[in-house]
């Protein structure tokens, strides 16, 4: 009856858990009501902020091209055109930014909130405030002012079309506009390659040589199952994938199923079992006698850190290497996601699931709107219902809305076991009937965080060095989760710092780390390439057949298979 009533009321609250928020509510403001400090400190920095504006708007009065009073955080470009400058749309964005920093003093350093609540109180503050902001209103946005008096009142026509046009695509569970421009097979996910293995969770593509000779030592990459795997094989351009097989390397991928009801109880070491022990079995038929390069991306890494370590305590030493892109090993710090786990947060997922049998996609992609709101969705509004315009689609947009499901008994785990009880880290994951630990891993590593990243937090990922006994290569790189690992060589402003760290070096924390180590501009991929050939076999061989048939890995079809189109 439980499972019942919370899966019910999640239809209506969106997924968040009620008490979870209560809780947060309750903790914040009962210590807030007894912190007289606090409170004459808020009262104190109100007077402050109103003379402060007061003050700008006099000076303003006189002086048009006057400073700001307060700037925007970065990344906030809610107010960065110029009309923005000019009377009274100013004076608008002036009070709604003290407002918002305010609040931010408000929600946070109360004394005794317990820090998730800290977190959850300023989001839920966060959310609320955006819905007023000035940028939001058409009466006090001057650039759609602007757009209304130029087209007469044509833009808000065209805005309705297209919010008429969403909200079909949506209730008929069709893609965003603009997604048809990049049909996976013809437009992305279109390196040549073939399926040469298939169980039930997932499909092996084996990518065609580009070169003459290839390395030695094959790449396997283990991508996340929250999204589909052509994040790592995009358009030709900047298709990671497309890159590896260029440089001479034979590449393999996993394409996760896209899960349903009837895949509840898949469990997370059926993901080791039946996708990475799998595809490593397949790859050895194909490549025998030869170790293997382990790339994972996201969940991918996680589940493959997990894997290989699992590995090391049994004595597999077929890995010759091992990459983690963005991936966590440490949840002790895992970024915003974390506003959306707690207990309470966790039993009402899990009744979502169990009504369900999975977490579904729209769920997961409203998750992460919430936590970059003026991005994803106030932007939006603005740009496409008020202005009248499209947002022009780009293909990893397009694969942004290309999501997946995850069944209930695996995402149910994966959340309790590492985000909650951080049992990777502490040493207590079982695999086996035996500890996965890190600390058995001696296979070098190369790892990649990325500077923006709100999934995987760069100084989470960077708690590998704490976790592993093994010489370590870290990428710190410009962009965030996915722009970040998608950066390509000719990629205009990349940038990123690398240093190693061998196994017998002394460790530094993160910001010790960034400050020693070596910028550089371009693409990270050219630098992992490199670190991929000084731990390969130096020659050369011909490249293997496409698949294994006198071992039972015939091809089965051509790439990028069947998963991928699974709706």
């Amino acid at each position: 009856m439980d499972r019942m009533r919370e899966a019910l009321s999640a239809q209506i609250t969106g997924g968040l858990s009620p008490a979870s928020l209560a809780l947060a509510a309750y903790d914040w403001s009962v210590h807030l009501a007894a912190a007289p400090g606090k409170q004459l400190e808020l009262g104190a920095k109100a007077v402050r902020k109103a003379s402060r504006l007061l003050m700008y708007l006099e000076a303003a009065a006189t002086h048009p091209d006057m400073p700001a009073c307060i700037e925007p955080l970065p990344g906030d470009y809610r107010f960065e055109s110029e009309e923005w400058r000019k009377q009274p749309y100013s004076f608008w964005a002036q009070s709604f930014l003290l407002g918002q920093q305010w609040w931010h003093n408000a929600t946070h350093e109360v004394p005794g909130v317990t820090p998730h609540h800290e977190d959850v109180v300023s989001f839920a503050a966060r959310q609320f405030l955006d819905m007023f902001s000035p940028s939001n209103n058409p009466l006090t946005n001057p650039e759609v002012v602007e757009k209304t008096l130029k087209e007469g009142g044509k833009n808000f026509i065209h805005g309705f079309q297209n919010w008429l046009e969403d909200v079909n695509r949506q209730m008929a569970g069709q893609p965003p506009v603009g997604t048809e421009d990049f049909l996976v097979g013809k437009d992305v996910a279109v390196t040549p390659g073939k399926v040469v293995y298939r169980n039930h969770l997932i499909e092996l593509l084996q990518y065609a040589p580009a070169t003459g000779s290839v390395r030695a030592e094959p790449i396997l990459i283990v991508p996340a199952w929250i999204m589909k795997y052509y994040i790592l094989d995009l358009s030709p351009q900047n298709s990671l994938v497309r890159y590896l097989v260029d440089q001479g390397y034979t590449v393999f991928c996993i394409s996760w199923r896209n899960p349903t009801a009837d895949d509840a109880n898949l469990a997370m070491d059926d993901y080791r079992q039946m996708g990475v022990m799998a595809a490593l079995k397949a790859i050895n038929a194909i490549t025998p006698d030869q170790k293997i390069h382990a790339a994972g991306y996201c969940l991918g890494g996680t589940l493959l850190s997990i894997s290989a370590a699992a590995m090391a305590r049994a004595g597999d030493n077929r890995l010759a290497s091992l990459t983690l892109m963005a991936a966590q090993t440490d949840f002790t710090e895992p970024g915003e996601l974390a506003l959306f786990i707690d207990p309470s947060q966790m039993h009402f997922l899990e009744s979502m699931m169990w009504n369900r049998g999975y977490l579904s996609s729209d769920q997961m992609a409203g998750a992460f709107q919430l936590l970059h709101s003026n991005d994803l969705i106030w932007s939006r509004l603005v740009h496409d219902y008020l202005m009248g315009e499209r947002t022009p689609m780009i293909d990893i947009m397009a694969w942004n809305a290309d999501s997946t499901r995850m069944p209930y008994r695996m995402h149910a785990e994966y959340l309790r076991r590492l985000y909650l009880d951080n049992e990777l880290a502490a040493g207590r994951f079982m695999v086996d009937g035996h500890p996965a630990a890190l600390q058995n891993i001696r296979t070098p590593m190369f790892v990649v965080g990325t500077e923006r990243d709100h999934v995987a937090p760069w100084r989470s990922v960077y708690k590998i060095h704490y976790l592993a006994d093994t010489d370590i290569t870290f990428i710190l790189t410009s962009g965030g989760h996915n722009a970040g690992i998608v950066s390509e060589p000719g990629h205009h402003g990349r940038h990123f710092r690398v240093a190693r760290k061998q196994s017998s070096d002394p460790y530094l924390g993160p910001d010790e780390w960034a400050a020693n180590a070596t910028p550089k501009t371009g693409s990270w991929w050219e630098d992992w390439n490199a670190w991929l050939a000084a731990h390969s076999t130096p020659e050369n061989m011909p490249p293997p057949t496409m698949g294994a048939a006198d071992s039972g890995y015939p091809p089965i079809e051509d790439a990028p298979g069947t998963y991928v189109f699974q709706r």
